[in-house]
């Protein structure tokens, strides 16, 4: 499980950064997504060219989870910092991030979803390509066709 950091004592000077693993294709998938999204209002690095900036968060922690640092030094990990990446998008209008601080169910589900996906990287790659296609700029819903499918045979196995 990753470690939920709070702040750090050295913050980013102008805008929050995204820290994530540059050798992960499921990671790099959905930065790719997040970047559309957030346009300039985030910069993205790779916790293989960052972590050393952030001295007192250990390295360790970055291969176990993404981190969004902001200006003043707070710190989201894990799902949160998915969700408050989101924040900085003007076309997602659910704040997922409110969801995270205010229900710990919601708290709870995030953190062993994150847990899992993390652990199975390439199969949840995989199934993310699947699902939506393997451009994350234009995504394909896949899984209409499938569901689709399902429903088809189902009609004409039991016609």
């Amino acid at each position: 499980m990753f470690q939920k950091i709070k702040k750090t004592k050295f913050p980013p000077e102008n805008k929050p950064v995204l820290i994530w693993d540059g050798t992960c294709g499921f990671c790099k998938y959905w930065v790719t997504r997040w970047k559309l999204k957030t346009k300039d209002a985030i910069a993205y690095k790779t916790y293989q060219e960052a972590h050393k900036a952030f001295p007192d968060i250990p390295l360790k922690e970055f291969k176990k989870a993404s981190r969004l640092i902001e200006p003043d030094g707070s710190v989201y990990s894990g799902p949160d910092s998915a969700y408050r990446c989101y924040t900085y998008s003007d076309s997602l209008k659910i704040n997922m991030h409110k969801w995270y601080i205010n229900s710990r169910s919601f708290q709870y589900l995030s953190d062993k979803g994150y847990n899992f996906i993390a652990k199975n990287r390439p199969f949840m790659f995989k199934i993310t390509k699947l699902l939506l296609g393997s451009d994350p700029t234009h995504f394909k819903p896949y899984w209409l066709y499938y569901i689709l499918t399902i429903i088809l045979l189902v009609f004409i196995i039991f016609q």
